[in-house]
């Protein structure tokens, strides 16, 4: 069985949502819970660090603030933290959410820097500056929670939770959400983290070393020779082989 066999086996094998449990926790179980754009999009800005203590963190939310007013969400969020995230932190982002809600889809903030050249990152860029608007706190949570539009691609991160996000809503299977119809999901980019640097890596998917976006970029044009179509289905299943140690 070569990598392709394997990987297709894996994508295969996990695709039922039994993949989604809090003995196998993911951000995705609290996630497809709401089917939101913007209760999703939570869920995958908090995603870093123990997978146990983000769906703790994530199931202690009351997504319903969304609805309510500003002084309302600052109040019921004032005890609640994440890592780096402050209560202010925690309670910005919400109101960042309530507001563009009150405007504008994100899918249709991501489609409009999207649509031009079907670049992923130009809608990317596009949304974060806009949400940043929305709600221009600066602080080092806040910042590591959102982000920011790089000034070079080279000087990026991997941006691996909104392109988690992405694959959540454009995708549709037992697994993702498959909310957005304006993205294809052929255009959609690997989503990197720590696992799957490294399973991809030990398979000879990756050859770059440092774990930035041109990384991310490099197993997604990687990913592209097995299927061109819909290269981040293989997302999951790396993760998972890393994640339960099956490649070491």
């Amino acid at each position: 069985m070569n990598i392709q066999q394997r990987l297709d086996h894996e994508v295969a094998s996990r695709d039922h949502s039994n993949e989604l449990s809090y003995e196998r926790p993911d951000p995705l179980l609290v996630a497809s819970r709401y089917h939101d754009e913007s209760i999703a999009l939570i869920c995958a800005l908090f995603a870093y660090g123990n997978a146990h203590a983000i769906v703790k963190f994530l199931d202690s939310l009351d997504f319903s603030l969304l609805e309510q007013s500003e002084e309302e969400i600052q109040k019921a969020l004032s005890n609640h933290y994440y890592r780096f995230q402050k209560a202010d932190d925690v309670s910005a982002l919400f109101i960042a959410l309530k507001r563009l809600r009150s405007m504008e889809s994100i899918e249709n903030i991501f489609y409009e820097g999207y649509k031009k050249e079907h670049d992923l990152l130009d809608g990317l860029w596009n949304f974060i500056a806009i949400l940043r608007q929305m709600y221009p706190l600066d602080s080092h949570g806040y910042n590591f929670l959102i982000g920011k539009v790089p000034p070079k691609i080279n000087q990026a991160g991997t941006y691996k939770r909104y392109f988690m996000y992405l694959r959540w809503m454009v995708r549709s299977d037992n697994i993702d959400l498959g909310l957005w119809s304006k993205i294809d999901k052929c255009d959609l980019i690997m989503p990197l983290d720590t696992h799957t640097f490294s399973v991809a890596k030990k398979l000879g998917l990756l050859k770059r070393k440092s774990y930035d976006l041109k990384a991310s970029l490099e197993l997604t044009d990687q990913l592209k020779s097995f299927d061109p179509l819909d290269p981040i289905k293989y997302d999951f299943a790396l993760y998972r082989l890393g994640q339960e140690r099956i490649v070491k």
